[in-house]
C-alpha cells in the first residue's frame, strides 16, 4: 500500500484538482468522488483533497464553478427534452442513487478529518506565535545587552587613549631628562689615553 502524503501541494496538483471537482460539478458528479479521485492519483486522502478545496483552490474557480453549474442544468434540460417523462424520472432515480448512506458517511468522514486537520493547523500557528513572541523578547534582550557592551567598549576606549596619552608624555619627559643629562657630562682624555667623564 502506497504511503499517505502530507507534503505541501503544488500549483500542478492544485489544477488537477481544480480540473477534476469542475468535471463530477458539470457531469452530475459529488465533490467527494472528484476529492477520492484526486485523492487516488496524487497519494493523498480524500479528506486532505477536500481541506485543500475548501479552504484554498475553490475561491479561485468562483466564476468556473458557476459555469460548470450552468452546463450541468443544461445537460439535464438535455436529457429530460429527448426522454420526456422518462428522462426526468430516470435522472431524478439518478441523482438519488448516487446519495447512498457510504457517500453520506464518506463525505462526514472527509469533513472530521478536515476538521482534525484544521485544529492542527490552529495549533501549530499559535505554537509559531508563542515561539516568535519568545525570539522577539530573546532579540530585544539581546538589543539591551548589546547596547551596554557599546556603552563599556566606548568607556575603555575613552580610558584607553587617556592611558596612551600619559605614557606619551611621559615617554616625552624621560627623553628630555636625558638629553638634558647628556648635556651636562662631558668627557675629556687622560693622559694613559682613557676618556674621562666631566661634569658641567
Amino acid at each position: 500500500m502506497t504511503s499517505v502524503r502530507q507534503d505541501a501541494w503544488t500549483q500542478d496538483e492544485d489544477l488537477l484538482l481544480a480540473e477534476t471537482v469542475l468535471h463530477y460539478i458539470r457531469e452530475g458528479g459529488t465533490q467527494l468522488q472528484a476529492f477520492e479521485e484526486v485523492g487516488r492519483r496524487l497519494s493523498r486522502t480524500a479528506a486532505a483533497c477536500g481541506f485543500r478545496w475548501n479552504s484554498y483552490v475553490r475561491k479561485q474557480y468562483k466564476e468556473a464553478i458557476e459555469i460548470a453549474k450552468k452546463q450541468r442544468k443544461e445537460k439535464k434540460k438535455e436529457t429530460v427534452a429527448r426522454g420526456g417523462t422518462e428522462g426526468l424520472i430516470s435522472a431524478a432515480d439518478a441523482s438519488q442513487k448516487r446519495l447512498t448512506w457510504s457517500d453520506v458517511i464518506a463525505f462526514l468522514q472527509t469533513y472530521e478529518q478536515a476538521a482534525v486537520d484544521y485544529q492542527r493547523i490552529v495549533d501549530e500557528n499559535r505554537a509559531l506565535k508563542k515561539d516568535m513572541e519568545q525570539l522577539q523578547q530573546m532579540v530585544t534582550k539581546l538589543q539591551a545587552e548589546k547596547e551596554v557592551l557599546q556603552k563599556e567598549l566606548a568607556t575603555i576606549q575613552e580610558d584607553y587613549n587617556s592611558l596612551i596619552g600619559i605614557m606619551e608624555r611621559a615617554r616625552k619627559m624621560v627623553v628630555l631628562e636625558e638629553d638634558e643629562h647628556a648635556k651636562k657630562v662631558k668627557f675629556q682624555l687622560e693622559r694613559n689615553g682613557h676618556l674621562e667623564k666631566i661634569e658641567k
